[in-house]
């Protein structure tokens, strides 16, 4: 049977067991959105291409599967690019489909022409140009094969108008024929398995410290029963957040330069280290001379490129973590390490989180703390980035994962909005919640369309300081209070913009009105935005300046 690209499209995106894209539709890709008008598939209109591809990130997040957005030509593709950087550095397994014009037309400067090939490849696992409609089935498959197995990762490809309209034999799906991915002798993962296990008996202040590989590999049953089996305390990065569960015994919460200060110090007196699906992040490390001085490193991971790439590694293991974990865990006897833990408990007693609860303002701490007890834990939490992606990586504990949806590697203001949106699509029957700065939330703030017009029931808390919160604090503490284009002035009426977009919007002034505000919008059933007017000048401790090590912390009152 003969069928056109964009039929052929749409027919292997369903075979594939797509349900959702994200878009934005345009005349280099009107035969696809023709085909998707007759189509099953349910196709989310966003309101900039930005948004489409951080709504398809936030679903892939949540899911485990491919999220799929799609731009026309040009500045709908550019407007693609920030979107596949931020899930290349968090390795997000997303495709992104972008129009181009017509084959014949390539090279020529043509209206809404772009070289978004070239453009992504330096932000995508792979991409391709398809100029042959014969060619179109074999790519999709193999898309689909690159962007979620080993290290997952973002996909662009770029199919010129012609291609789509071009008529060819449709044939069913074949075997990829792809190089497997990197594997390790398996020989060779054993003996390294075997020195592991032998290191971690022989180790009297052990330290796993587990990064987003852990929740990509679905390893957090075997990661659970290693850490309770040979009593080892725990510390995640930002991205390995619920991989562990956070009100467990053994959890140190997250480490780094806004990390817990005994997760800090466990990691600076260990003498083993043991860092699963993480890559060793300079927000993490502080200084790399001085980061876990006193231990033998462990590194599991499938990307063979992270080992040893930033910190010398004792004992690399290339491979699955979920693999290798459970293969660890039925080597070990169980073990005990009192002395170690009881001082782990002392710093947990010395140095728990704190902020300072006097006065009459709001502290955005509080508002967190609120959220989380209100969903007693159980809702998934994106953030946007800054202040408010601190507050609500410290404070909102979760026990379950792929119910953090924050924007790591690249940090991107913006994302966590529509990423939400993309959540919630996901995980239709789980609460979800957006915490924001108003400085990040206005970025893509004409996703609230999208949210209202779907029914997509996301909630939006902004904590509203009036400030680009995070640069203004490295202004405060290292610049001398010189808030140098970091005052966002008089903010705009968060609550009529909600409510003219059809959404509801509540504004709290007041602590004791905190907690009611945030039931009344889990009990609204259309996107809710609050808009908790927070203390301006309130910063996110502990901190590790940047180039010292993580033991070298400012709290409340210090850099002042």
């Amino acid at each position: 049977m003969k069928k056109s690209g964009a039929k052929i499209f749409v027919d292997t995106l369903i075979e594939h067991g797509v349900d959702t894209i994200f878009g934005f539709p345009g005349g280099a890709v009107l035969p696809i959105y023709d085909q998707l008008y007759q189509s099953p598939v349910r196709h989310i209109l966003t309101r900039h291409e930005q948004g489409a591809i951080h709504a398809a990130d936030g679903y892939a997040r949540v899911t485990g599967k491919a999220g799929i957005c799609i731009a026309t030509s040009g500045p709908g593709a550019t407007n693609l690019v920030t979107g596949l950087a931020n899930a290349f550095m968090d390795s997000v397994p997303l495709i992104a489909f972008s129009g181009q014009v017509p084959t014949s037309m390539i090279g020529n400067d043509s209206f809404q022409e772009a070289d978004i090939y070239g453009i992504t490849i330096p932000v995508t696992k792979y991409n391709y140009l398809v100029k042959d409609v014969n060619n179109l089935r074999r790519v999709l498959d193999e898309a689909f094969h690159i962007a979620r197995t080993g290290r997952p990762g973002p996909v662009l490809i770029d199919i010129p108008k012609d291609v789509q309209i071009k008529e060819t034999e449709f044939w069913e799906g074949k075997e990829i024929d792809l190089p497997p991915n990197h594997r390790a002798d398996d020989l060779d993962i054993q003996k390294q398995i075997k020195r592991a296990a032998e290191a971690i008996r022989n180790a009297k202040r052990p330290v796993l410290y587990v990064g987003g590989g852990a929740i990509i590999s679905g390893a957090s049953e075997p990661l659970k029963k290693l850490a309770e089996k040979a009593s080892i305390p725990v510390t995640t990065t930002l991205m390995g957040k619920g991989s562990f569960p956070e009100t467990h015994p053994l959890s140190l919460g997250m480490l780094g330069m806004h990390g817990t200060k005994y997760a800090n110090y466990a990691v600076t007196e260990a003498d083993l280290l043991i860092a699963i699906g993480a890559r060793f992040d300079d927000r993490v490390t502080g200084d790399i001379k001085r980061f876990a001085p006193n231990a033998g490193i462990i590194h599991i991971d499938i990307d063979p490129a992270e080992i040893s790439k930033i910190i010398k590694v004792d004992i690399p293991m290339v491979g699955d973590a979920n693999d290798i974990l459970s293969a660890l865990c039925k080597m070990l006897e169980s073990k005990r390490h009192p002395e170690w833990l009881d001082k782990i408990a002392e710093w947990k007693r010395d140095y728990p989180l704190s902020y300072d609860k006097s006065g009459n303002e709001i502290k955005p701490q509080y508002v967190v703390e609120k959220i989380y007890e209100v969903t007693k834990g159980d809702a998934i939490i994106a953030t946007e980035v800054g202040q408010n992606q601190m507050w609500a990586a410290q404070y909102y504990l979760l026990d379950r994962p792929r119910s953090f949806v924050s924007s790591g590697g690249l940090g991107t203001m913006g994302f966590g909005f529509p990423a939400s949106i993309g959540a919630k699509v996901g995980c239709p029957d789980r609460v979800v919640f957006d915490i924001a700065g108003d400085g990040s939330f206005q970025m893509t703030i004409q996703e609230l369309a999208t949210a209202v017009q779907d029914g997509i029931n996301v909630k939006i808390a902004i904590l509203n300081n009036g400030y680009l919160g995070m640069v203004r604090q490295w202004q405060e503490i290292f610049f001398g209070r010189r808030y140098s284009s970091t005052c966002l002035g008089k903010s705009p009426d968060f609550v009529a913009i909600a409510k003219g977009y059809g959404a509801e919007g509540i504004r709290v002034t007041k602590p004791e009105d905190v907690e009611p505000a945030i039931k009344q919008a889990l009990q609204t059933d259309k996107p809710v935005v609050i808009d908790f007017c927070v203390s301006p000048e309130e910063n996110v401790f502990p901190m590790v300046p940047p180039g010292e090590a993580i033991d070298k912390m400012l709290d409340q009152g210090s850099g002042k």
